[in-house]
């Protein structure tokens, strides 16, 4: 009698089990990979939003120094899921022109707005006064603000993240 050397069919089946589970995982990873890229890409442009408002803030000084009743950008608070896209604004107050203080923050508004709605899932903006932005407790930041008269000015900027999970970035704006 003469044997032939080989596989048998069984261990075939556990190789191909094993190269199925590897695909699986690699899979699995990239789309981790992926999910990760995108939420980090939204923390970066939240980043760049809030601190292109904070910067508008202290260009139109004369208002961003107002109480916090008269102060038009203290009183943002825009959800774009609840809220809807913006509404139409006012043109440019750039270039040629020079627009009044008021004028200026109602487009910086707008724009802000417009931005958020654009590139954020479910985005939310909260300008407001808040001493303890941070709850240590949860680890993670408080949407709502302290209105301490005193505090300073917070720029906070939210939105739907991977697996509806809320993102979230607070920014100091004085």
């Amino acid at each position: 009698m003469h044997r032939h050397g080989g596989f048998t069919l069984i261990e075939v089946l556990v190789a191909l089990f094993v190269l199925a589970v590897g695909i699986v995982g690699a899979g699995a990873t990239q789309l981790a990979a992926q999910r990760t890229r995108q939420q980090s890409a939204l923390m970066s442009e939240a980043a760049q939003l809030g601190a292109s408002l904070a910067a508008r803030m202290r260009v139109n000084a004369v208002l961003a120094k107002l109480p916090d009743g008269a102060n038009p950008y203290l009183g943002l608070e825009y959800d774009a899921a609840a809220d809807g896209p913006p509404g139409a604004g006012r043109a440019g107050c750039f270039g040629a022109g020079a627009c009044p203080p008021a004028e200026l923050a109602e487009f910086d508004l707008h724009e802000i707005r417009q931005a958020l709605h654009a590139q954020f899932p479910g985005g939310r903006i909260a300008v407001c006064r808040d001493g303890a932005p941070w709850d240590e407790a949860a680890g993670r930041y408080r949407w709502r603000c302290s209105g301490e008269t005193e505090a300073p000015v917070v720029i906070k900027l939210g939105w739907l993240g991977a697996g509806d999970a809320p993102a979230f970035v607070a920014m100091v704006a004085q």
